[in-house]
């Protein structure tokens, strides 16, 4: 049996419970791939968007929705090395992909400081791929955040942005009429995926740039992201299902128990109604 015919096994047997099943049911449940739907997968050559990938594969070739996907790497400047482990596991797993340039890595890291240098780098590669989906006619970017991202990203706001707010499983670009993001791992916890990559004996990208050792030092998102997985990891030894909590806090809200609320900019107080 060919490599890749094992791995997109092992994601439908072997993992069947703790990737299949949760990206089809992040998929139904938050309405994420409808019909006629023409979806960009970006694949930035790590383990998180090569699954991504694979399960949007095996989704097109078995599951009842017809849909298009494109399968798109953007370059922002990777070094040889880089760039043909990435093509070479395109190969292993069967990805057609498409792979298009940009400076993105030039540019964030000559004209910014270190500490501004992968925000900017982010935000640039948004950018780069909202204009590449508009250019191939698609209506949704699909991402490959998964359900660690969600928890990560949910407690650095209340821990440091004083609000509660966390990544949505889809959203409109705001700066791209007709543009959706989505994000079909939304439920598919990180240690899964690892373990994936594993037992396929998979070795794919981290981050590439070759400033991450000294952005790390110096970026404090990066640090307090970390910090925040730490944490969750801390707190698993007491509660084993403390990120299913949280995650499940947030479809969970009683507002009838929290001081005030803000919506598309607007703030309210529970005083406004305390007396109705």
């Amino acid at each position: 049996m060919d490599k890749y015919k094992e791995i997109e096994k092992s994601i439908i047997k072997k993992y069947r419970k703790d990737i299949w099943s949760k990206f089809v049911r992040a998929v139904i449940d938050y309405e994420l791939i409808k019909e006629n739907d023409k979806i960009m997968v970006c694949i930035s050559g790590g383990k998180d968007s090569f699954l991504l990938a694979k399960c949007v594969q095996e989704l097109q070739r078995h599951g009842k929705i017809h849909f298009d996907a494109h399968y798109i790497v953007m370059n922002p400047g990777y070094t040889d090395i880089n760039k043909n482990l990435i093509i070479e596991n395109a190969k292993l797993l069967n990805i057609p992909i498409e792979m298009f340039d940009s400076d993105i890595f030039e540019v964030a890291t000559t004209k910014f400081d270190l500490k501004m240098a992968c925000y900017m780098c982010a935000r640039m590669r948004r950018g780069y791929l909202y204009n590449k989906a508009k250019e191939l006619g698609c209506n949704k970017i699909a991402l490959g955040h998964h359900f660690d991202d969600v928890i990560e990203t949910t407690l650095l706001s209340m821990l440091y942005g004083s609000e509660i707010k966390t990544m949505m499983p889809k959203l409109h670009s705001d700066h791209f009429e007709g543009l959706e993001l989505i994000r079909p791992l939304y439920l598919v916890k990180e240690e899964a995926i690892i373990s994936w990559k594993n037992t396929n004996e998979l070795t794919f990208l981290n981050c590439a740039c070759k400033f991450t050792s000294e952005v790390a030092k110096s970026n404090e998102s990066l640090s307090k992201r970390k910090e925040m997985k730490e944490l969750v990891k801390s707190l698993r030894n007491t509660n084993p299902n403390v990120d299913y909590n949280i995650f499940k806090s947030l479809d969970n809200v009683n507002l009838n128990c929290v001081l005030g609320t803000k919506k598309n900019g607007t703030y309210k107080s529970f005083l406004e109604d305390y007396d109705k």
